[in-house]
């Protein structure tokens, strides 16, 4: 990437962490202190919570879809011979207790 593009990329984001930060920061400060007696907070809280909530609830995975792992075991399971894939099946059903979940076949 340019230079120039990856400058307009990061200083986007710096924005929107900001922005995202103080939001954080004001929602709780508005409503946790009344609703529940909990204390004030400030911007490094805010980005800490931010923080915990993405990794909680949104974790870093990416993209969704299951990533190149699952592109990668698909790409392996079509190139597998009808034997191969029944005795990855019985492998997977003697170490993980999977059996009756009929895994896809391929044409």
């Amino acid at each position: 990437m340019r230079p120039k593009k990856v400058l307009k990329i990061a200083a986007i984001a710096i924005v929107a962490v900001t922005v995202l930060g103080f939001v954080v920061m004001n929602l709780w400060n508005w409503l946790v202190p009344d609703l529940f007696g909990g204390h004030a907070i400030n911007f490094g809280q805010a980005l800490g919570i931010l923080i915990l909530s993405k990794i909680l609830f949104g974790g870093f995975r990416g993209r969704p879809g299951g990533g190149p792992w699952r592109h990668g075991m698909r790409d392996r399971w079509e190139k597998m011979t009808p034997e191969e894939r029944e005795k990855f099946r019985e492998g997977m059903e003697r170490r993980c207790g999977v059996g009756g979940v009929p895994l896809p076949d391929t044409k």
